[in-house]
């Protein structure tokens, strides 16, 4: 019985934490939509690519900024340590697939990992684990502020998750997990799909469009070239490593938490004179 227990939360979400994160969420996401909202003449090719280099040096930012009011919420030198654990466990597993049909086991972990520990620590697990990859697969670019926020985004989501357990449980995380393949996709096409379908197409970016017009083609183009493939290999992969390894690792995660008692206070005691 004690597998269904609720494990402490190694990052503590109080009010203020909760509302950094929230809108720190919510300028993320409208940093990934920014091609909808965009009307950069088509004549100035040279500023029409102004937007997504602003976001790429905000969005660092906007991110140490949230990791900061986290760790000042509350992270102790345990829950540190199974961060960085997981997190060279996720970056680990990124090359084993990575370049394959879209097969990534950073996500399934991500998501066990939110889900057990809560969205505080999903959010800073997704940043870490995809910066720790980065940098062992050489894959540090313009790209990787946008990766880490999208994986902040699924470890945050996945710890606000509703209660289930046993086989509903994992039924929710299958499809949780699936969700998180295409969400990922969605927002990585999203803010490159002005540079990879260009103007003069018909899938491509139309200067000062409407926005509903500009999202019908992003949708068309993302489909065609992501979310068949890519995604679609992605959210087998998750689904798959779930159904496969979820109740083992849920377990082994949950009865880490036990054990380091993350919100168990710490106490010195005074060694007593003789």
């Amino acid at each position: 019985m004690t597998e269904f227990l609720t494990p402490p939360r190694p990052v503590r979400l109080t009010l203020r934490p909760a509302l950094v994160l929230t809108v720190a969420s919510l300028l993320g996401l409208a940093m990934f939509c920014w091609p909808l909202f965009a009307h950069p003449q088509p004549s100035a090719a040279a500023h029409g690519a102004d937007a997504p280099f602003v976001f790429m040096a905000t969005l660092p930012v906007l991110i140490l900024v949230v990791l900061a009011e986290l760790s000042r919420g509350g992270i102790d030198a345990k829950a540190l340590a199974l961060l960085g654990v997981l997190s060279a466990v996720n970056a680990g597993l990124r090359p084993l697939g990575a370049g394959t049909g879209g097969i990534e086991l950073v996500f399934f972990l991500l998501v066990l990992a939110g889900r057990v520990f809560g969205p505080g620590f999903g959010f800073v697990l997704g940043s870490t684990s995809l910066f720790t990859s980065a940098l062992l697969t050489a894959g540090v670019g313009p790209w990787l502020p946008f990766q880490m926020l999208a994986s902040s985004l699924i470890g945050l989501g996945a710890g606000l998750l509703p209660r289930a357990r046993g086989k509903a449980e994992i039924f929710l995380l299958v499809a949780y997990g699936v969700f998180a393949a295409y969400f990922f996709g969605l927002l990585m096409s999203l803010w490159t799909w002005p540079f990879l379908a260009g103007t003069g197409t018909q899938l491509g970016f139309v200067p000062g469009a409407p926005p509903a017009d500009n999202l019908h083609r992003f949708l068309a183009f993302t489909l065609v070239t992501s979310t068949l493939g890519w995604d679609t290999g992605r959210a087998i992969t998750n689904a798959v490593a779930i159904v496969l390894l979820g109740p083992a690792v849920l377990a082994v995660l949950r009865r880490a938490a036990r054990r380091a008692a993350f919100e168990a206070p710490v106490r010195f005691d005074q060694a007593s004179s003789s």
